[in-house]
């Protein structure tokens, strides 16, 4: 039996971990910024969704060109540069909300999604290496089950210190926000308070990321796998690497399903306030809603980790692909509080899907060729740039065939889940055929 974590490696895995609570926190802290920079800066749904744009656009843009870089240097370096960038994005912040620019935001969060694109082309990888093959799937689950705490705590900041501190969520008694009614003079004066309010939380983190940089810039790390045969001069060329990443079907379908599934994720977690205000529930109240949210996606991750001693990876993909369609069924078609709960109840499926799905897509890949293969599974978090403003467009309809525009949008998701779900069985079918053709 192959031990989960060696102890060579515990004290590496317990600092590497603790960067997926750090870009956790960004992710989920940000989420909930679409819904107030809508109503601050008097945008549509779709046009406030340009953070999610910019911020998972970050993604796109730097996660091969961060897999170079630790190509050619070294994991520590990537770790250390990606944690600069990601302060450096937070602290820019800080003129943002001076100059009242929304664009100003969506680039400092582009730029600190640059160093998120970083560190987890890095750190994914980084911790399936700690250790024997067979356990890396079920070793990344139990790592990643460290992003939901960094995501409820930016949940928790959001929905304590920032929403209820927003002058512009002011409501009448009929639930509506009384904003847009406001003189120019009253509006410009509640800007500048919402600004700093949402500002701070950021500058906040810059100082806990320049932090971890020191420390890790103090640490030793263990070479790993590739980054011995590097040292030996046993480098495939990024070529030769990108034949064998196309070749691999499992790999290859598995960007794929990555890409949909963070975009379903991204847009269950966006839109949940636009759901509940939809109800008339104001936006933090609604944010408690996306906490116990990131509670049940929390505990199911311990579940799935635990489970999968005992039960086949890509099987269980398929399941909760299956569950996670079945709920967003219940959000689409069912219009009142059940449909919020139902919407809720999306995340307890969702909870092993990223890891699960990197660690599949990686389970054929070489080692020499896991830096690479792991930033197009990074790159495809561009997902969550892509589909959200979809979303906010037809959530702008108002109505869809007399049904409320916000229910209606929930079909994109459930692509997204029938998609992973279809990714799930033929994982597990292709892996099958092949363990009994080296069998006969």
């Amino acid at each position: 039996m192959h031990k989960l974590i060696e102890r060579k490696f515990l004290l590496t895995f317990i600092v590497i971990t603790s960067l997926f609570a750090l870009w956790g926190f960004a992710n989920d802290i940000t989420n909930p910024m679409v819904a107030a920079f809508q109503t601050l800066m008097e945008i549509s749904a779709a046009k406030a969704s340009l953070i999610q744009f910019a911020f998972y656009g970050g993604y796109a843009t730097m996660a091969v060109p961060a897999a170079l870089f630790i190509r050619r240097y070294s994991y520590k370096k990537g770790v250390l540069l990606g944690l600069a960038l990601y302060a450096v994005g937070a602290f820019l912040f800080i003129p943002a909300a001076s100059q009242q620019s929304f664009a100003f935001f969506c680039i400092s969060l582009y730029i600190l999604t640059f160093g998120l694109a970083f560190l987890e082309t890095t750190a994914n990888p980084f911790i399936l290496s700690l250790g024997a093959k067979e356990t890396s799937t079920q070793r990344l689950n139990l790592a990643q089950a460290f992003n939901p705490m960094g995501s409820l705590c930016g949940m928790y900041i959001a929905s304590q210190v920032v929403l209820p501190q927003l002058l512009s969520d002011q409501r009448n008694k009929a639930g509506e926000t009384i904003f847009a009614t406001l003189s120019e003079a009253e509006k410009a004066g509640i800007r500048v308070h919402d600004l700093a309010v949402i500002r701070n939380p950021y500058v906040a983190i810059g100082l806990v990321v320049m932090a971890v940089f020191i420390i890790i810039a103090l640490m030793k790390m263990p070479k790993t796998e590739s980054e011995e045969k590097k040292s030996v001069g046993d480098v495939h060329t990024n070529r030769q690497t990108l034949s064998n990443l196309w070749h691999n079907t499992i790999y290859r379908e598995g960007v794929m399903a990555q890409m949909f599934y963070v975009a379903a994720q991204i847009m269950v977690w966006t839109f949940i306030i636009q759901y509940a205000d939809n109800l008339g529930i104001d936006k933090a109240t609604a944010q408690r809603y996306n906490i116990v949210a990131m509670c049940m996606f929390l505990s199911s991750r311990f579940i799935t980790t635990f489970l999968m001693k005992y039960l086949n990876a890509k099987l269980l993909l398929a399941f909760f692909a299956i569950g996670a369609a079945a709920c967003t069924i219940g959000a689409i078609s069912i219009v009142g509080m059940p449909g919020l709960y139902c919407l809720v109840g999306i995340s307890f499926f969702m909870s092993l899907m990223f890891p699960t799905i990197y660690g599949i897509a990686l389970e054929k890949v070489d080692s020499r060729d896991t830096t690479l293969g792991a930033a197009f599974l990074v790159m495809a978090i561009v997902g969550g740039a892509l589909m959200p403003p979809l979303q906010g467009a037809i959530i702008d309809m108002k109505e869809v065939m007399g049904h409320p525009a916000v229910n209606a949008s929930f079909i994109l998701p459930l692509i997204c889940f029938i998609i992973i779900c279809i990714y799930g069985f033929r994982a597990h079918k292709k892996t099958s055929t092949e363990q009994i053709q080296q069998n006969n």
